[in-house]
């Protein structure tokens, strides 16, 4: 399975270059800083065609760019290649597989789909076993003998197949854990939660008349020594009958399964329970008014971060043959009662008049929840001996690795990261060395998401060191390396990498200047890559792991009408920051030309401002954003100058540009966006007077936040699916970087758009889709409302009934590009 870049976070709209040097190998204690001089070193040749792009052409199905592999992953051979590809004309995909060093791929049957393995595929520990799920069902591979076994065949969903020690396999129904024997086909339950609570099987006398029933009436303390006869017999049949199990642990009433994760012996399991609440309150909907039978439908929608409530996990350690239940205290934890909001609270207090008195109080805790994980935040190491989670407080302050002392029934600590502003929800990897009881994790305590390895009761030891993230970690079988993926040389430029964990340096694997995901092959001796250019969507690549190996394009898919397509290749450029020493990075699309102009007039100019918040638009792989992408081609081809920044809040360039934004949401990136125009007016001869901003989500919030309280810096400008107040939006997002509206009202007043309405002087227009269950439709009906009490005019609204957060409809793509570039030409 690909590692992936986590580009969509919650708000996210959408979605050839040489000369750079291979990055050298690099000691564990050499601090890495040639980002900025590798920038001059970056070019983006011009895309080769002849064909002028259109604003229909750009806003088409994009089936006319070709249809990229997707899903791509490893057969167990480690010599053949599985992905899909998106059909002609509808949303069906065929799956295709492609032996390495062959010139075409072969269409994989209905028929043969259950055969091909997964890109969650588990092995034995000896590697000779596969399993997979399809389709709910579960089958093991013998890959040396190339045999496949159906074990499960049901109407039921099964999942999460892991094999123990000694080659037995486990699966998931539900939240029963099935143990299966292989050798003799035997399926016995291991453990059965439930989440309700024990059953009262014998009702003993509690009340003075009932006692005294049992004392006077025979009949009646027979029938209840009857019961508990049979109770003490069903419990030595299953004490002395091997025939007969009961698996089942009560887990509690009201309680909701968050994570269970079993020993690789067998032998103990981890589990977190939390409340179970509705996701939503009664009132949280969403009318849909374009339905099927011409009514309207009331869609159910997720709550408002002002309306969460605090909540944490309760972490149960249960060990199986005793079926003993320990739950974990998180006091062990170092600050899990410190009032870390302590200066929040007291700036909201003093507003108010009030003085507030800091305590020392218990902080709800949770499993940490990354964004972008396919593991699990508990992790067991090899043996099974040993268990760490990873946890985060409510309040995103603070993540912590603890492990289990089974013998104490407690957590240990291994690892505390603290974050004033909050923790990243992303660069959160972790798990154990295979032949030691060391972990391993990422980590931003330097400011940049780092590799560190910890033995149980040693310290922390940092193993890459640098101004670049380090993602998506592969450990080999034998420890010797792990794998990973950073942008060294540019923050634009992500390349794959591996740590010698023994000599403690990193070399590089691949050098392709761009975009660069991969996958290891099963038997370590592969890299599956997929690979893009700005000017070039991804495509399927091969090659041995191991440094300056060659690479092999596997697939071929980009069609021949886009290829003949004529675009501009932006540059991607440092504007330097007005409040910091860091520069903004952005990319620069210039008019055809630009070069030969001699007339010394002056452009117009665009700044796109891409969604999302925390997302990295200005590197030089293939954009989410490809229509945008090519509406800026367009936009450049008739003589303007558009730039895409990525602001402070963008992701790739370390923790402290991630929390700019703390409490203040809006005021950095408008800075930034003020350094954009000047750039633009002292480097590409552009006119300050004649410059326009638009984005959607985050970039739609950019755009009101601009115009609100910077209302000479853009003549016009377009928000689209827009927040315009930071309450309405949900907490996983918002609570990071606004922390809770009871908590810091100060914050949310000082970041949400519709504070500053009245600031709005410029040409206006809202783009609002209806259905959008990310960004509420109300967003924009309040902020509308708030405008026409204001008495603005000069603003304008367009709906577009039928899309989501993302649109979907070509027409809607272009009926809102076609408003956008009418702004821009009227009042530009």
């Amino acid at each position: 399975m690909f590692h992936k870049s986590v580009l969509a976070a919650t708000i996210a709209s959408s979605f050839i270059l040489s000369g750079c040097q291979s990055t050298a190998q690099q000691s564990n204690t050499q601090v890495e800083t040639n980002q900025t001089s590798a920038a001059s070193q970056v070019e983006t040749p011009a895309k080769p065609g002849s064909v002028a792009i259109t604003l229909e052409q750009a806003m088409a199905d994009p089936d006319w760019i070709g249809n990229q592999p997707e899903g791509a992953f490893w057969h167990s051979d480690s010599n053949t290649v599985v992905y899909q590809q998106k059909q002609q004309g509808n949303q069906l995909r065929d799956t295709y597989t492609q032996t390495v060093g062959a010139d075409s791929a072969t269409k994989v049957t209905l028929a043969q789909l259950h055969t091909l393995g997964d890109d969650k595929a588990v092995y034995s520990q000896d590697n000779r076993l596969q399993a997979y799920v399809f389709k709910g069902d579960v089958f093991v591979r013998d890959t040396s003998a190339n045999t496949l076994v159906q074990i499960t065949k049901t109407s039921a969903f099964e999942s999460a197949p892991q094999f123990l020690n000694d080659n037995s396999l486990v699966y998931r129904r539900g939240n029963v854990f099935m143990h299966v024997d292989l050798g003799t086909g035997l399926h016995s339950e291991l453990a059965n939660l439930k989440l309700e609570d024990k059953p009262i099987k014998v009702n003993e006398p509690k009340s003075y008349i009932a006692k005294e029933q049992h004392k006077l009436i025979d009949y009646v303390a027979l029938q209840l020594k009857n019961q508990k006869d049979a109770l003490e017999r069903d419990q030595q049949l299953a004490n002395e009958n091997s025939a007969v199990v009961d698996a089942t642990i009560y887990l509690g009433d009201k309680k909701r399964l968050v994570d269970a994760q079993l020993s690789p012996d067998g032998s103990k399991l981890i589990v977190a329970l939390t409340d179970d609440r509705s996701w939503r309150a009664d009132t949280d909907i969403m009318p849909n008014y374009i339905t099927q039978d011409a009514g309207v439908e009331s869609v159910p929608a997720r709550r408002r971060v002002a309306d969460a409530k605090p909540q944490g996990t309760e972490l149960v350690y249960i060990d199986l043959p005793s079926k003993a239940k320990t739950t974990l205290t998180y006091n062990t934890l170092p600050g899990w009662n410190e009032d870390v909001l302590a200066e929040v609270k007291r700036e909201n207090y003093a507003r108010q008049g009030k003085e507030y008195e800091s305590e020392a109080k218990r902080r709800e805790i949770n499993l940490m929840m990354d964004w972008g994980w396919g593991q699990s935040a508990i992790q067991w190491n090899r043996s099974g001996s040993q268990v760490a989670v990873m946890l985060e407080a409510w309040d995103n302050k603070d993540r912590w690795i603890a492990t289990v002392d089974f013998k104490g029934k407690k957590l240990v600590n291994q690892h505390r990261l603290h974050d004033d502003a909050w923790v990243n929800y992303t660069f959160n990897d972790f798990g154990w060395l295979n032949t030691s009881d060391t972990m391993y994790f990422l980590s931003e305590q330097s400011g940049y998401s780092h590799i560190y390895t910890k033995p149980l009761t040693g310290k922390a030891t940092q193993r890459t060191k640098g101004q670049f993230e380090v993602s998506d970690l592969t450990l080999s079988e034998n420890d010797q390396y792990l794998y990973y993926k950073a942008n060294k040389k540019h923050p634009g430029i992500y390349e794959v990498y591996r740590l010698n964990l023994d000599s403690g340096n990193s070399e590089a694997l691949t050098s392709l200047d761009g975009m660069t995901d991969y996958s290891l092959s099963p038997d370590e001796q592969k890299l599956l890559l997929q690979h893009s250019k700005i000017m070039h969507p991804p495509e399927l690549y091969v090659m041995d792991a191991a440094p300056g190996a060659k690479v092999t394009q596997l697939t071929h898919t980009v069609s021949e009408q886009f290829k003949a397509t004529k675009l501009v290749a932006p540059k991607v450029v440092a504007v330097p920051s007005s409040h910091g020493e860091q520069p903004v990075y952005a990319k620069v699309y210039y008019p055809s030309d630009y070069q030969s102009d001699e007339s010394g007039n002056t452009r117009k100019a665009v700044i796109f401002n891409h969604g999302a918040g925390y997302l990295q638009n200005s590197h030089f792989g293939w954009s989410g954003y490809f229509r945008e992408f090519m509406f800026h081609s367009l936009l450049a081809s008739e003589g303007y100058v558009v730039m895409d920044m990525d602001y402070r809040a963008s992701k790739g360039y370390g923790r402290d540009w991630r929390t700019a934004i703390y409490r203040q949401m809006g005021t950095p990136e408008t800075q930034d966006l003020v350094d954009g125009v000047k750039w633009m007016q002292a480097n590409a001869n552009v006119d300050v007077e004649r410059v326009g901003t638009y984005g959607g989500s985050y970039g739609g919030f950019m755009t009101f936040m601009a115009l609100f309280t910077e209302p000479e810096l853009f003549q016009a400008g377009a928000a689209l699916r827009p927040v315009s107040d930071w309450a309405h939006y949900n907490a996983p997002y918002t609570s990071n970087i606004l922390n809770h509206p009871d908590v810091d009202p100060i914050a949310y007043e000082r970041s949400s758009p519709i504070y500053f309405a009245e600031g709005l002087e410029k040409p206006l227009l809202i783009n609002a889709p209806m259905v959008d269950d990310n960004v509420f439709f109300q967003d924009v009906v309040r902020l509308v409302q708030r405008l026409i009490e204001l008495e603005k005019e000069d603003f304008e609204t367009a709906i577009f009934p039928v899309e989501p957060h993302g649109f979907v409809q070509p027409s809607s793509w272009l009926d809102e590009y076609r408003r956008i570039y009418k702004l821009f030409e009227e009042n530009l």
